[in-house]
């Protein structure tokens, strides 16, 4: 493999969203999940409900080589990558004075979350409009950072029910943000949604792209079930 390619702070996360082909090995897809991890990915395996695919593979490493060597490892395993998401670890711009082990948190956290087993998974990617009566970015920044004080404080109202994880992805893929959710039961991704599209940093000026819903299981279990 040729030199490392990484960001200069954080990690690269890599989503990868699967249907079986003809070609599907089995063996082959836990042989790729496994090398990977070996290589120092995490990786998160999920079941995903509905008609848009059957798995996801949510991968994150410092090295973006080894991310494409685990989306290699699936597609030559007979899995038909029909959607991704690139992006990468961030801290926002809203979090200055944060203590620094929660912005170490952010730029380098663990997947799955370790403090509770949360089953439930749920990724959509996202961007700020920049629309003639609603452009995010012509807000000078005090307004922005207490829109999105607001919007944190009504995520928070859900510490130890769901984890949360926004990568960033202006430059690298169509939107400008990833999220990533686990949760302990399916209806709290449904209620945090729901409660957070109130906020005036997502009723004004939130778009939204296709969301993706599973199980979070082994990938030994996961591959059964394709």
């Amino acid at each position: 493999m040729s030199e490392p390619i990484s960001p200069s702070v954080g990690r690269g996360v890599l989503h990868l969203f699967c249907k079986a082909t003809p070609m599907f090995d089995a063996e082959a897809v836990v042989s790729a999940v496994k090398a990977a991890e070996t290589a120092g990915c995490q990786v998160v395996t999920v079941s995903i409900l509905g008609h848009k695919c059957d798995a996801a593979v949510m991968a994150m490493h410092a090295d973006l080589q080894q991310l494409r060597a685990l989306q290699t490892g699936l597609q030559r395993a007979g899995l038909d990558v029909v959607d991704s998401y690139v992006s990468l670890t961030e801290v926002s711009e809203y979090a200055a004075g944060m203590p620094e082990e929660h912005l170490k948190a952010r730029l380098y956290p663990d997947i799955p979350p370790r403090a509770h087993h949360m089953p439930a998974w749920c990724f959509y990617p996202m961007s700020k409009k920049r629309e003639a009566s609603a452009n995010w970015f012509t807000l000078p920044f005090d307004a922005r950072k207490a829109l999105m004080h607001e919007h944190g404080t009504s995520g928070r109202k859900y510490a130890g029910r769901l984890v949360q994880y926004i990568t960033g992805s202006t430059g690298l893929d169509d939107y400008e943000w990833g999220v990533t959710l686990f949760a302990l039961t399916p209806d709290v991704l449904k209620e945090v949604v729901y409660t957070m599209r109130f906020d005036q940093a997502s009723a004004i000026y939130g778009e939204f792209g296709p969301f993706y819903t599973g199980m979070v299981v082994p990938v030994e279990e996961l591959v059964t079930t394709l």
